[in-house]
């Protein structure tokens, strides 16, 4: 049997009425997902089923009202560890939507978050050899590294330093929110090289690949398939399930399109 990376059980969350203090509305009502160590597993859902707050409230943002359940994290209770404290213990989240930071020099970012991860203090020059090798597996220029973090970037570009980012960390836990959002192909495959390359070197590296399409999961293939709706997983399953997706739609499942909620 795996070895439980991650387990999720009855998480309830919401976020504050923006007029009505002390108000809210539920975005997440009782889900439950348990990951075991090397597995990936794949989320989807419409706009509004609440995948991408999953996302962020295992990553410890903030921003949401825990109203109940849990979050196990390598056997350890996580709800009331901050971002930066979870992540030291091994979770990484891409963002859907990458910021752009003027002023921090990618090189020394990225040097910066692998001392502080594998708790050493790598030289500049040996560094640069580890960085350009990994450059080299998602297609990116070395020129890039001697930039500002996300400055100027296309938006292919910033995908592609988040799996960069992802592969300086080799980190437990990964969760890429939306990664394939707005990517050409040849974007898309460089994203997943990067992805399966970890996958291939650290075999008990967990995955959670969150998208609305099946397009990414033809190169990333999952071991799990997760349908969300109404902040609830509603169907899991194997590949299958995308493959059904990808033929019938989200009507197969139960669901149809919202009104275009703000939170995903």
């Amino acid at each position: 049997m795996l070895k439980e990376i991650l387990s999720v059980k009855d998480l309830a969350v919401k976020v504050e009425a923006p007029l009505v203090r002390g108000d809210g509305k539920f975005i997440l009502n009782g889900v439950n997902l348990r990951v075991g160590a090397g597995e990936t597993h794949a989320v989807m859902g419409l706009n509004g089923s609440g995948k991408s707050t999953l996302a962020q409230v295992i990553a410890g943002n903030p921003g949401y009202q825990f109203d109940g359940g849990k979050i196990m994290f390598d056997g350890k209770n996580i709800l009331d560890l901050l971002p930066h404290e979870r992540a030291k213990l091994g979770i990484f989240l891409s963002f859907q939507y990458p910021l752009e930071i003027l002023g921090v020099n990618v090189a020394s970012f990225l040097r910066m978050i692998y001392n502080k991860r594998f708790g050493e203090n790598i030289s500049p020059i040996k560094f640069r050899t580890l960085l350009e090798e990994k450059m080299k597996i998602i297609d990116m220029k070395s020129e890039f590294s001697e930039r500002y973090l996300n400055e100027g970037f296309s938006g292919g570009e910033k995908k592609r330093m988040e799996i960069l980012q992802m592969l300086i960390l080799e980190p437990k836990l990964v969760i890429l929110d939306e990664v394939d959002s707005g990517l050409d192909v040849d974007a898309l495959r460089s994203v997943a090289n990067g992805v399966n390359w970890l996958r291939r070197k650290n075999p008990e590296t967990a995955f959670i690949v969150i998208t609305h399409y099946a397009r990414i999961l033809n190169y990333i293939k999952p071991d799990h398939v997760h349908i969300m709706h109404g902040g609830k997983i509603v169907k899991s399953g194997g590949f299958e399930i995308a493959e059904k997706l990808e033929e019938s739609g989200y009507g197969e499942f139960g669901t149809e399109e919202s009104g275009g909620g703000a939170v995903n």
